[in-house]
Formats: C-alpha cells, sequence, structure tokens
C-alpha cells in the first residue's frame, strides 16, 4: 500500500518486474537491467568461466536420440501448407538427425549443475542460468541466426544441446527465460538434481530468414559426487506427454518489422542419457603408475560402482513442480488435468477456473499465442500479469478448482464416446471457444456460467475506466490495475452467479 501510494500504479509495476525476490528491495543485480539501459555499458559477466579440464579426469559418455517432427501434427499441415514457401520450412524438413550422436565430456564439466552453497535444501531452486528478462528489458530479436558465444555455466548447457543441432540458444528471446534446478536426494558424498531448461533453436542460415524451434521445455536429471569429478547418471529430455509440444516461429523478412509465421507441432523424442557413469580416463594401480585401461585379453577393465544410500529425498513430481513454480509463479495455484478438475470441484463444492487455449499454459512455447496474427491476447500475457497477482491466487485458491486445457486435446475428448460425461465436458467448453485463450467459470457439472476471451479482456483493461460501459467488468476501486481488477471482478462475478448451487 505504501509503494504504490509512493510510486503510483505504473511505477510499482516496473518496481515490481525488477524486483524478483518481491523483497520490496532493489538489489544491485536486480537494478542491473535498468543501470545497463540508462548508461549504455554491459559489465562483464560474472558467470565463472569454463575451467581447463582436467586431462586425468573422469569422462561421461552421453548419447542423443532424436525423431523429428511430425509435420502432419503442425495446423498449417491441415491445408497442405498453401501459401508456405519449401525454402521457409527447409532446415526444419532437413532436421531428421542429431547433430552428434554421441559424445565423450569431462565430469567436471557438470560442475555447473551444482548447487550454491546457500541452496543445499531440498527442493529449494536455484538458477544456473539466470533470466534476463524483464517488462523493462522487453524480448529479445528474432532477426538472429547465430547464438552468442556462451559463459560460464552456459557453457555446458550449450555444449549439450549442441548435440542436437549446432545453433541452439541457452536464452530464450521471450520470458521465462533460463535454466533452473533443485535438489531431489542427498547421499554423504552425492546430489540427485532435477533441473528445467528452457532453449530454442534457430534452424535457418542465410540467405534464407529466421526458422525458431522451441521446445516447450527441457527437463531431466543428475546424480553427480558433491566436487563433481563422478557423474553417475544425466537425463535431458523434452517432456512427449501432450500432443503438442513445440513451438515454430519463422520470418518472411529480414527486419523485425517482417511478418511472422507461426504454428504448433509434435516431437516424439529429443533426449540425451549417459550410457553408464563417468569412468576414469587414466588408470593408476596402487603404487600411482599408470596402468592399461584393457585386461590381459584384450577387453576394457569393468569398474564397480559403490551403491548409493539417500539419506533424504522427495519425489521427482514434487521436485518438478519446485521448478514450474520458480519458472511460473502463477503455478502456486495448483492446475489439475480437465476431468480431475471436475471431480475435485464436485468433492469440495467449488467452481472450476478452465482457461482453454490453443498452446500450453505452463511451457515455454506459450508465447506463440501473442505472436500469432500480432494478437495480445494471449496465455503468456496471462501468467505474466494476472494470475501471478497476489489479490488472484488467494481467490483461486479460496474459491475454484483450476485447470487448462489445450484446444486439441478436448476435441479428441468430445469424440471419445467410451466416457459420456467428459465427452459432455468438453463439448460445454468448446462451444464458448474463441482464438486464442477463453477464459471459463463452470459448475462440476461443466455447465458454463461465466466466460471471457483473453482478446476481449485486454481490449477492455487497456481503455480508461470511465470508457468502460459494461458493468461486468468495472474497474475495482480496491486495485489500480486494471488488470488484476477486471479478472478479480470476472471471478466474483462467476461467484455470485453460482450463489445457488453454492448454498445448496
Amino acid at each position: 500500500e505504501l509503494a504504490l501510494k509512493s510510486l503510483g500504479s505504473e511505477g510499482l509495476f516496473l518496481f515490481s518486474s525488477l524486483d524478483t525476490n518481491n523483497d520490496l528491495y532493489l538489489s544491485p543485480e536486480e537494478f542491473k537491467p535498468i543501470a545497463e539501459k540508462l548508461t549504455g555499458v554491459t559489465p562483464i559477466s560474472e558467470f565463472e568461466e569454463e575451467e581447463t579440464p582436467d586431462p586425468t579426469g573422469e569422462t561421461l559418455s552421453i548419447v542423443a536420440k532424436f525423431q523429428p517432427l511430425v509435420m502432419e501434427t503442425m495446423t498449417k499441415s491441415k491445408d497442405g501448407f498453401l501459401g508456405i514457401s519449401h525454402v521457409a520450412l527447409s532446415g526444419l524438413r532437413n532436421w531428421t538427425a542429431p547433430a552428434a550422436h554421441k559424445s565423450v565430456m569431462v565430469a567436471k564439466q557438470f560442475k555447473a549443475f551444482l548447487p550454491p552453497k546457500n541452496k543445499v535444501d531440498l527442493g529449494d531452486p536455484w538458477w544456473i542460468i539466470p533470466s534476463e528478462l524483464n517488462i523493462f528489458t522487453g524480448y529479445l530479436s528474432n532477426n538472429r541466426f547465430y547464438p552468442p558465444p556462451p559463459k560460464g555455466k552456459e557453457i555446458t548447457i550449450h555444449r549439450l544441446l549442441s548435440m542436437f543441432h549446432p545453433r541452439p540458444f541457452v536464452k530464450t528471446r521471450f520470458a521465462p527465460q533460463g535454466s533452473v534446478a533443485c535438489i531431489q536426494a542427498i547421499s554423504t558424498f552425492y546430489y540427485a538434481i532435477a533441473f528445467r531448461i528452457h532453449a530454442e533453436f534457430q534452424l535457418n542460415e542465410p540467405p534464407d530468414f529466421p526458422f525458431w524451434f522451441s521446445p516447450g521445455q527441457f527437463t531431466g536429471h543428475i546424480i553427480l559426487s558433491k566436487d563433481s569429478s563422478h557423474v553417475r547418471e544425466f537425463k535431458l529430455f523434452v517432456p512427449n506427454n501432450r500432443s503438442l509440444n513445440v513451438d515454430m516461429e519463422w520470418l518472411y523478412g529480414a527486419s523485425e518489422s517482417s511478418n511472422m509465421e507461426v504454428d504448433i507441432g509434435y516431437l516424439p523424442q529429443m533426449e540425451l542419457e549417459s550410457t553408464g557413469p563417468s569412468v576414469p580416463s587414466v588408470i593408476h594401480d596402487e603404487n600411482g603408475n599408470v596402468i592399461d585401461s584393457r585386461d590381459p585379453s584384450g577387453e576394457p577393465i569393468q569398474f564397480v560402482f559403490e551403491e548409493i544410500t539417500w539419506q533424504q529425498e522427495i519425489p521427482w513430481i514434487e521436485a518438478a513442480q519446485k521448478l514450474e513454480v520458480a519458472m511460473y509463479p502463477f503455478k502456486k495455484v495448483s492446475y489439475f488435468p480437465f476431468t480431475q478438475a471436475f471431480e475435485r470441484a464436485k468433492a469440495e463444492k467449488k467452481l472450476v477456473h478452465s482457461i482453454l487455449l490453443w498452446g500450453a499454459l505452463d511451457d515455454h512455447h506459450c508465447k506463440l499465442l501473442s505472436a500469432f496474427l500480432c494478437m495480445p491476447g494471449s496465455g503468456r500475457t496471462l501468467r505474466e500479469t494476472v494470475l501471478e497477482s497476489s489479490p488472484i491466487l488467494a481467490l483461486l485458491n479460496e474459491s475454484f478448482i483450476s485447470s487448462w486445457s489445450l484446444v486439441k486435446e478436448l476435441e479428441e475428448l468430445q469424440t471419445n464416446r467410451e466416457n459420456e460425461f467428459y465427452s459432455k465436458l468438453a463439448d460445454l467448453h468448446l462451444e464458448k471457444y474463441n482464438f486464442p485463450v477463453e477464459m471459463i467459470i463452470c459448475l462440476p457439472n461443466g455447465t458454463v456460467i461465466h466466460h471471457i476471451n483473453a482478446n476481449y479482456f485486454l481490449d477492455i483493461t487497456s481503455m480508461k475506466p470511465e470508457d468502460v460501459e459494461s458493468s461486468v467488468f468495472s474497474f475495482s476501486n480496491n486495485f489500480d490495475d486494471p488488470s488484476t481488477a477486471t479478472y478479480l471482478q470476472f471471478l466474483k462475478e462467476g461467484l455470485q452467479r453460482a450463489k445457488s448451487y453454492l448454498q445448496t
């Protein structure tokens, strides 16, 4: 309240975008984007520079597995890619195998995944590559072909992703940017670490125009010694459990103002996995003498590794949720699968707050929605403003069961006649849907009692309060931020309309 009085609503919004830990205090690191913008001087990165690998250290063999994008899953495939030049998609069509099927890395390079000294509790996230984007810095340019040279911890992530394609960008154009990790398990000498990476690839080179390929996320885990001298296990992959998991954007010109085409598709497999634990590159006997790595018969010496006994651990799903909330603060509210949300709402006598959209709400490729035809009504816009605000989080937790769904998934559920109730739920939702995002409030039986399209919502919130005619979406006196006030009014109106149900 005091901050709002001192700064005004616009000033507080800017301050909050820079105050990443929400402590109402700007540290030098948080103030850095403004300093760089005003001075034009970018200080030397504080990342640790890559250490020179120890030639006698352990090495880890990693294999890449890749199945190319299923072209038929792109929406543009429905009309046979009419109007899209063959050249525009050439980088995508030609990417049928990983750039490197196998790579050998030094175990010490995975030091980048170790926690900082103040982050040794289970499930306490830290940034491997911190985000440098906020409303002040804006987004990064689309008109680029080659990644900037990676620095510090970026080097390891860049090298791993280069196994898939030679042009990975470890810092994405859009938020949420970066790589985050947390400890999943601890033993005397080892950590098991879960991580989530947002990265993208540039598939074209001049003279063609840029083509961006952005998986929803990379996730995975690593088990390594606390001094990073030994890696027991490593896996990184793009989740393939949803019907769409990749965003693609390509330009039809050589400038930022050029027309952009966008689409979403399905990538069956994109993963890296260690073939086994890291092994010494040089073997010594008990006297310190170097010995042959093969036994007298010529076979490689087999290593025996001690079993790791974990003293503390949390389930993988819990670690993944911690990383998700770090990337997306709006996920402090649980978002349940579509059918499960209605079952919980019935059991808890609550309403369902449902978001129906073309692309995923909690994957990085949701940015596609706001890029599509330059439309602002997107899941990204929602999640980075309204859904992260404290009043909205509080009301959703108290009175609603929340869910988000892809249009494609509900269309499949709609035609599934094995469960008529689920089919009807999908039908009622799709009846109200308009591109790109529809916010819906409904009863546990699926009856829609209120809904609003994201484009209409953003149109209203960009107007002056005195110009808004509808009393349904009038601005509240308690909040100066029109987006928060309007969404809060939308939710309260839904509760009001459902009063008779909630009181029975």
